[in-house]
């Protein structure tokens, strides 16, 4: 089973990493634009005087630190090197500070994010879609079913931009910005951790919100097929709780399609934070793109690039790593 099963799945793992990766080094190559032409040229536009001599100093300082010296080939040994090492290079626009420590700093708030959408999300929407499959005739469920349909399409954005107007503007009763108040003291208290969650509300609503309604479509789609199974119909005509039957024969077996999707989902979940993160100032690695990104920071941009890649992949690795304890077809084949 571990040469069947693991084997495979762990290679195309490194393949996906080493792939995006490479990407990740090829693709701003490819621009027009040279980020050591436009750092030059911004002190220039700010007045300032250079002399040619240490214009070309300074030249060679920004390629070896964008990594930018030497041949392609080079470039691309060093960039694995530099990867291998831990050293990403340092941020131009918070210089000297190292990539990886703004990223360490701003990659909790991401996961924390993440983590608490996702999971609030996935939950609420897989129990309200076996309850609509269940009940196909009940009020309630057609209401969620429309619902559902009217509320998947809106972009991340604009239902951040409305709750930030509705509960933070008009009624507020939520910050609008920030991961914390400003001068709040940092630590394992209640009163920081009240503080935390009241400024993460409004960013997690914005995703769940949005999210419940394609888990919620997945899971009635899914768990639709499954409701004039023979052994969903034997188990109606022995006269069996319609709740035992909801839980343990329709939902148990649809949930399997829903994990995948969990593991599918990541990447496009993991989009729509960095959304989230820019609209509400949250301190996260959408912010911290978006920062990097005005300011032509070419380090940070390729770093927040590759921790994106590992994260999703290693994510997906590790849900279809698991499939086998929750499928026990898998474990037989």
């Amino acid at each position: 089973m571990f040469k069947k099963f693991f084997i495979p799945r762990l290679i195309q793992y490194f393949t996906v990493l080493f792939i995006g990766i490479t990407l990740v080094f090829v693709i701003p190559r490819l621009l027009p634009s040279d980020p050591v032409a436009t750092q030059l040229q911004r002190m220039t536009a700010q007045g300032q005087y250079l002399d040619p001599a240490a214009v070309e100093e300074l030249r060679e300082s920004l390629e070896e630190l964008y990594g930018l010296k030497g041949g392609m080939l080079q470039q691309y040994l060093s960039y694995w090197k530099r990867l291998f090492s831990g050293d990403l290079g340092p941020s131009f626009t918070q210089f000297p500070t190292p990539v990886i420590s703004l990223i360490k700093m701003s990659l909790p708030w991401t996961v924390g994010l993440l983590l608490a959408s996702l999971s609030i999300s996935w939950i609420i929407g897989t129990i309200l879609g076996g309850v609509k499959v269940s009940f196909p005739n009940s009020l309630v469920a057609r209401a969620m079913e429309l619902v559902a349909m009217g509320m998947r399409p809106i972009p991340y954005y604009i239902m951040a931009l409305v709750l930030l107007i509705l509960l933070s503007f008009i009624f507020p009763i939520f910050p609008m910005a920030g991961g914390y108040s400003v001068g709040s003291k940092v630590g394992l208290n209640m009163r920081f951790i009240k503080d935390l969650l009241r400024h993460a509300f409004l960013p997690i609503l914005s995703m769940v919100v949005l999210e419940i309604g394609g888990w919620f479509l997945q899971m009635r789609n899914v768990a639709s097929n499954l409701v004039e199974e023979d052994y969903v119909v034997y188990a109606e005509a022995s006269g069996l709780p319609k709740s035992k039957i909801v839980f343990r024969y329709i939902m148990r077996n649809a949930i399997i399609p829903q994990i995948t999707g969990l593991g599918l989902n990541i990447g496009f979940i993991f989009g729509g934070a960095l959304i989230t993160e820019i609209v509400f100032s949250y301190p996260g690695m959408g912010t911290l793109l978006y920062s990097a990104i005005l300011a032509g920071d070419y380090n940070l941009i390729m770093g927040i690039n590759i921790f994106s890649i590992v994260g999703v992949s290693t994510a997906m690795l590790i849900i279809d790593l698991l499939y086998p304890l929750l499928d026990p077809r898998v474990r037989y084949q």
